[in-house]
């Protein structure tokens, strides 16, 4: 999963900012100098998590399940080197845990500023809440407290991180946009908001599906739990 995330995540990075990799395409492999992207690696870790799932003949949901958590905590870790690189940095401010950023590192638009919103804080707290949250759905599920269906947890994951996710995006300065360009996005989407939307609908209609119609998940497996 953990090499297909990453496989997911560079694919997704490059082919949302082709313009800067066309005229060298070898740019595309040299992932150490950074261009990489949560939802892609969400998406490439699923799939592989789907195929594993076929070879081993295992039902996709309940492992799901089990790794989310998990995916939680290690994106509240992952946030931290967007500090040590001084990115992901949120729009100018002057609140008291405001973020220094270096002359360098900052957008053209923005260079007489010196402090930041430290985006990558906000969603790191908001994962490790998530992260939190699924260990006591997972505890109460497991002592019987809570009807927790396989597909369930998944679900609250999906919603409960994109809908930090869409707030967080609105302050970065770096995002991923179709049609146009950061750091505003101005007259296109930002990617990243569009993708927790989608989301949050997936996630809210697997409990739904779950809850009030009170049927399984299909498990891309072919499996059921």
């Amino acid at each position: 999963m953990v090499l297909g995330a990453v496989v997911g995540a560079r694919i997704y990075y490059v082919a949302l900012e082709w313009r800067q990799y066309r005229s060298d395409w070898s740019d595309v492999f040299a992932i150490w100098r950074g261009g990489i992207a949560i939802h892609g690696a969400l998406i490439g870790g699923t799939l592989v998590t789907v195929l594993f799932c076929r070879w081993r003949r295992q039902a996709f949901w309940p492992l799901l399940d089990v790794l989310v958590p998990a995916v939680a905590l290690g994106q509240a870790i992952g946030r931290w080197g967007n500090f040590f690189n001084s990115e992901a940095f949120g729009l100018p401010t002057n609140l008291p845990w405001a973020l220094t950023i270096p002359m360098a590192n900052r957008p053209q638009e923005f260079l007489e500023q010196a402090s930041f919103h430290p985006t990558f804080l906000y969603e790191s707290l908001w994962n490790l809440g998530v992260c939190a949250l699924l260990l006591v759905l997972f505890r109460l599920g497991g002592s019987g407290r809570l009807r927790l269906p396989a597909g369930a947890l998944s679900c609250v994951y999906l919603m409960a991180y994109s809908s930090g996710r869409l707030w967080i995006e609105g302050l970065r300065l770096d995002p991923l946009c179709l049609f146009s360009q950061p750091p505003f996005c101005s007259g296109g989407l930002r990617m990243a908001q569009l993708m927790s939307l989608l989301l949050i609908l997936l996630g809210g209609a697997g409990l739904l599906w779950l809850y009030r119609f009170r049927r399984p998940l299909p498990d891309p497996s072919g499996l059921t739990a």
